[in-house]
């Protein structure tokens, strides 16, 4: 099993903070003969939904020297998790978590939006002092 993101405990909290149930913590996900594992997994229900509402979270620091290194790392695994759960659990949506500084800093630089034009990755932006979320972006 990976080691957990810098920020997991954060964005535990956060999620929990906002009415998320963490459900799986990694969430593993079986492909053939080989697991993968997005960071955490939560569900939330909602007053006019049975089911209520599920999602996997991939948390992402950026905190290296390299941030299109990571951004590049980023999109491979999301697509990955992404095609994966479409087969496997396809009433999830994915989602990448990455911290407010980063999201307002190199989230705003043309390498990063060329990629998000088309929504194909969801974001969830937290505050890492704070522990909260403060954005959705689907």
């Amino acid at each position: 099993m990976p080691a957990k993101d810098r920020f997991h405990e954060v964005v535990k909290i956060a999620l929990q903070k906002e009415g998320w149930t963490i459900t799986d913590d990694p969430l593993t996900l079986r492909v053939g003969l080989r697991d993968v594992f997005v960071d955490l997994g939560a569900e939330k229900l909602l007053a006019a939904e049975r089911d209520g509402r599920k999602i996997a979270v991939e948390i992402k620091s950026f905190i290296s020297q390299s941030p299109v290194k990571e951004w590049e790392s980023a999109i491979g695994q999301y697509v990955l998790y992404l095609k994966i759960l479409c087969g496997l659990e396809p009433d999830r949506t994915l989602y990448l978590a990455i911290r407010q500084e980063i999201y307002l800093s190199f989230f705003s630089e043309e390498i990063v939006q060329v990629v998000l034009v088309d929504g194909l990755i969801k974001i969830v932006v937290f505050d890492s002092v704070q522990e909260v979320i403060t954005q959705w972006i689907d």
